[in-house]
This record gives C-alpha cells, sequence and structure tokens, in this order.
C-alpha cells in the first residue's frame, strides 16, 4: 500500500472524475476506480440514445483510464437501490406537488453510503469524487460541544462550485471524502485531460440531464411510470391568487412554480405558476411580482459546520442551484428551520434544497417546505 493510503475514487466517465482519480494517482494514493450504475434507460421502456453517467460509452470510458495508470476499476449495479429510493420519491413528490432534486438524495442516500460501504469492503481509508468542493477540518469549532468538525466549502471555480448539492453528507461520511478538484477551474481540469493524451476525455461535453431522463422530458416519464396518469390529472383548472378561472391545464404534476414557458394560456401580459394544489388538481397563475416570498421554512434538515445553529445567525441562503442567493436570518425551531431573508426572492419551490452558507462554508441545508410572505417593518 503507498504511504498515502489507499482511496476508492467514483468514476462516472466524464472529464471531472477521471481528472479526479488521476490527481490522487499521481499524488501517490493506491487509486481503486469504481462506476456505479444507477439506471438503464432502455430496460424502462426508453427508445433514445443512453448517455450521461451509465451509459456503456461513460463506463467504458473509466475502465480506459483506469488500465493505462494501472489501478484497479469496478462496475457497482445499485439500480435496484436507485430505483427504490430515488425514483420512487421523484415520481411522489411530483404527485405531490412539489419540485424534487433528485441529485442531493442520490448523493446523500445511494453514491456516499454504497462509496463508504465499498471502501470498507476493500480497506480504503478514502473515498473521492470529481465534485468542485473542498473540505476541511477545524479543531474545536462547534461552540455547542467544543469538539471539530470537518466542514464542506465551495469550490475556487464559482461557475462550476457543486457544494450545493453536498448539503445531506454527515459528519462521518465527510470525513473520509476527499475533493481533489476544489482547487481547480474547469479549463485546468479539462488542460490536464488532454495533457495526459484523454484528447476525446478533454472535449468531451457535459450532461446537465437527470441520469434517469437523458431527453429531458419529466412529464413524459411521469407518464410512462404512472399508469393512467395523464387521464387521472387532465382538464385541470388555471386560477389567479383570488380564485378566478382562467382556463384548463394538463395535469397538476406537470407544473412547477416559476414557470412561464409551456402554459399555452394567454392572459394579456406574462403569467407565471405561483402555486400547485394536488388536492384540487388547481395550478394557481400570477404575475412576476406575486412570486416574492421573504420567509419559508425548511425540513429534514442537515448542519454540517455547526452542530445545532448556536443562534438565530446571519446567513447567505441559496434556493435552488443556480440561484445567487440572498442574505437571511435562520432560525432552528425543532424539527424545521425558519428562514427570514432580508429581502423578497422569487418562486420558493417547495421540495427544491435550501442551502445556507457563512461565506464559501455549509452551514447546512434541507429542503423547502413552503415559502411565506411576512408583512412586517423589516420587509415592508
Amino acid at each position: 500500500m503507498s504511504k498515502k493510503g489507499r482511496i476508492l475514487v467514483a468514476m462516472s466517465g466524464g472529464v471531472d472524475s477521471s481528472v479526479a482519480a488521476l490527481l490522487l494517482h499521481e499524488q501517490g494514493y493506491e487509486v481503486i476506480g469504481i462506476t456505479m450504475k444507477t439506471w438503464d434507460y432502455a430496460s424502462s421502456g426508453g427508445v433514445k440514445k443512453e448517455t450521461g453517467c451509465c451509459s456503456l460509452d461513460s463506463i467504458n470510458d473509466a475502465r480506459s483510464m483506469a488500465v493505462k495508470f494501472g489501478f484497479p476499476h469496478y462496475i457497482l449495479d445499485l439500480r435496484g437501490e436507485f430505483g427504490d429510493s430515488i425514483i420512487n420519491n421523484f415520481v411522489d413528490e411530483y404527485l405531490a406537488g412539489r419540485t424534487p432534486n433528485p441529485c442531493i438524495l442520490c448523493n446523500t442516500h445511494i453514491k456516499w453510503e454504497a462509496l463508504l460501504k465499498r471502501a470498507d469492503q476493500l480497506e480504503c481509508e478514502y473515498i473521492a469524487t470529481g465534485h468542485y468542493a473542498k473540505v476541511r477540518y477545524e479543531e474545536k469549532h462547534d461552540p455547542s460541544s467544543g469538539s471539530g468538525r470537518y466542514i464542506v466549502s465551495k469550490g475556487v471555480d464559482e461557475n462550476k462550485d457543486q457544494s450545493y448539492v453536498l448539503w445531506g453528507l454527515t459528519q462521518e461520511s465527510i470525513k473520509r471524502t476527499i475533493f481533489p478538484l476544489g482547487e481547480y477551474r474547469k479549463p485546468e481540469v479539462r488542460k490536464v485531460a488532454l495533457d495526459s493524451g484523454f484528447k476525446n476525455l478533454a472535449q468531451k461535453k457535459e450532461s446537465y440531464e437527470i441520469c434517469f431522463i437523458p431527453d429531458n422530458d419529466y412529464r413524459a416519464f411521469l407518464k410512462n411510470r404512472v399508469q393512467g396518469l395523464e387521464e387521472k390529472v387532465n382538464d385541470g383548472k388555471f386560477v389567479l391568487a383570488d380564485g378566478t378561472e382562467v382556463g384548463s391545464h394538463k395535469g397538476y404534476p406537470f407544473y412547477t412554480i416559476g414557470q412561464r414557458k409551456g402554459l399555452e394560456i394567454a392572459l394579456g401580459e406574462p403569467m407565471f405558476v405561483k402555486e400547485v394544489i394536488p388536492g384540487k388538481n388547481v395550478v394557481v397563475l400570477g404575475r412576476k411580482e406575486e412570486l416574492q416570498n421573504d420567509s419559508m421554512t425548511v425540513v429534514r434538515y442537515n448542519l454540517i459546520k455547526y452542530s445545532k445553529l448556536p443562534f438565530p445567525m446571519e446567513a447567505h441562503a441559496k434556493i435552488r442551484y443556480k440561484d445567487a442567493g440572498a442574505p437571511a436570518t435562520i432560525t432552528e425551531c425543532g424539527d424545521k428551520i425558519q428562514v427570514d431573508f432580508h429581502r423578497k426572492v422569487s418562486a420558493i419551490t417547495p421540495g427544491q434544497s435550501a442551502v445556507f452558507y457563512e461565506g464559501d462554508d455549509i452551514i447546512g441545508g434541507g429542503f423547502i417546505e413552503r415559502g411565506t410572505t411576512v408583512k412586517n417593518e423589516n420587509n415592508a
């Protein structure tokens, strides 16, 4: 075994995870590569070419990297666990009128759990992924317990930072995790691949699709997954905030808060989805300014930087992956976190993740339960 130890690297076949494995190999770690097969689109009725991290091409790309640099590579079949938890949750959330983010659940409950389990079997001290994020340990950091904490923070590449999707990781998971790309920018990563003789990998396009919806059509996926769904929810009503009916829609699961395109309704001015009411198959529309909220509640949360919030504290809150974020006061209230924004924000969407930052560090995150507008002197 190398002096730096044995490390299990998640390799999707993309440039990021491949370069992460390469960097660790060059740093002297004993690298073992693993590619997780989470989804098989063809076997589930898909007709389009399989793409992304689960395709045969991606698996072969990961294996080619391992073969060239002489480290072992394994394939781990997680399709059963993935389907039972991630896909079922994805469908259930839309049927409940919420908008899920399956990648975050997958990271927390599938990928890290599976990686750590296989790492133990292969006697690996660490695991690594190609996420653009950083980890550090601070002694006696936590004011609640006086103990140290492992802290996840943003990667240096602001355009590629992926810390947002990591809020669900536990201290035990973070303790054993290395993010080799935290100090790199995307062009630098591509250059490493090119300089190492992997021209095709360096030029490989990125996939921003959900792995089990490679055509980006989640509505068709829901229809295919839930028998008779279209007939059950067809001919629902579009209404305004005062309850006035203004038209019919194709079913509440096919709309999400903030949506403007695809409404197929003309009201003489731009209208957006303001609320989804599943029990009544109703979609509430409103003008852009009607989507503004100044507070929200967050549930099923996980704290990283602190074991508990020491007091109502100032934070920078992001309500979606590409959100720039906004200043807020966050307060731990039993099994929920109350978030009061210092200015109104648009399209708070139940089911999406809210992630709280202190500088570049993740304080924690959770799932948005609901957004509210509170009229007070601070938010007038």
